[in-house]
């Protein structure tokens, strides 16, 4: 690393924080080599970061990677993540043109002014057992003209908050369509929770995200999931008094998803962790 370092200090949403210098250095993938990449190298890590080496921040901010890369990378690159309380496989990510996956469903990517780090993109909707949910309309979802509300994709925030009344909608219209299931007492920010124990086959209602362009079909696994060794299962959304809603991690599981920042889109392809 270079001498001519600055120090840095960076906090997070969720109270993590980093203190250390920052520099540039000169970052090797397998046979590609990028020169100049700003970075920060923590020395006091406090937080939720849970012992690990670094962090990458796949952001639309200037020093993010992505952005930092762009020229080198074609601005295009996609990750993969895995469930990993329940798979041997690591995830994966993928930079340039071989990021963009051929089955992935695209949806434009919006711009906020206000806030030019995030990823925004157009909900319009969301489907439970094959039937759109009832007083769920995208103005709930819609990114005003100031800068307020909106939905964005976020690799860093494992469960997907909704505004508060289209969460409440989603919930109610999945309890419907899940009341021949046992419930369970809530669990942590969960409040619609199963008693699945001793069963070996359970159905239960289809979830469909229907963004511009793209319907996202999410795996039963990405919204119930299992919160301790007894069998009850949560649905694995949230409501929040924010009006930013949050497509999360937990439901971006077992998809390609894929930003092609030079198309100004993100796609999701299914079954893309193989």
């Amino acid at each position: 690393m270079r001498r001519n370092t600055k120090s840095t200090e960076v906090s997070y949403g969720d109270g993590s924080f980093t203190f250390g210098d920052f520099s540039t250095e000169t970052l090797t993938f397998r046979r590609t080599r990028v020169a100049r990449v700003a970075l920060g190298c923590g020395h006091d890590n406090e937080g939720l970061f849970v012992g690990a080496a670094g962090l990458l921040g796949l952001g639309r901010g200037g020093l993010s990677f992505p952005v930092q890369t762009g020229r080198r990378f074609n601005q295009k690159f996609s990750y993969c993540l895995v469930d990993r309380s329940a798979s041997a496989k690591p995830s994966s990510i993928v930079f340039g043109d071989a990021a963009v996956s051929r089955t992935a469903q695209f949806t434009p990517l919006l711009k906020n002014p206000k806030l030019d780090t995030f990823y925004y993109v157009e909900l319009l909707g969301i489907s439970v057992g094959g039937a759109p949910v009832r007083g769920l309309s995208a103005s709930l979802f819609r990114l005003d003209a100031a800068g307020n509300g909106g939905v964005i994709v976020d690799s860093g925030t494992s469960v997907t908050r909704l505004t508060r009344p289209a969460y409440i909608a989603l919930r109610d219209a999945f309890r419907v369509g899940a009341s021949h299931l046992k419930r369970a007492p809530e669990f942590s920010l969960f409040d619609t929770c199963f008693d699945l124990s001793g069963l070996t086959e359970v159905k239960v209602p289809t979830v469909v995200l229907h963004f511009r362009g793209a319907d996202v079909s999410l795996p039963a696994t990405n919204y119930l999931i299992p919160v301790d060794n007894s069998g009850s299962f949560c649905f694995a959304f949230a409501g929040t008094m924010s009006g930013l809603s949050i497509v999360g991690n937990i439901q971006q599981q077992g998809f390609r998803v894929v930003y092609d920042l030079a198309g100004s889109r993100v796609g999701f392809a299914p079954r893309g962790c193989s």
